[in-house]
């Protein structure tokens, strides 16, 4: 593990450390937290964007998929 210096407004690191103490974690592990977060927020944006641009000029072809999904789901249900 490596240590990171980061520069904040004290208002900030005062609220930080009170969020910390509610949570009952350190303000490290608060951190390490909040970017675990972040990093999943980013890697899931990537992957949405990667498939985005797999089916842009697809627009027919997903509407029919659509369409098909649809049917199927609207079978009356055997009894």
């Amino acid at each position: 593990m490596s240590a990171l210096i980061i520069r904040l407004p004290e208002d900030k690191r005062t609220r930080l450390k009170l969020v910390a103490k509610a949570r009952k974690v350190s303000v490290t592990k608060l951190i390490e937290e909040m970017a675990t977060i972040v990093l999943a927020d980013f890697d899931a944006e990537t992957r949405f964007e990667l498939r985005a641009a797999r089916g842009r000029g697809r627009i027919v072809e997903g509407v029919a998929l659509l369409e098909k999904a649809a049917a199927k789901g609207a079978r009356p249900k055997r009894g």
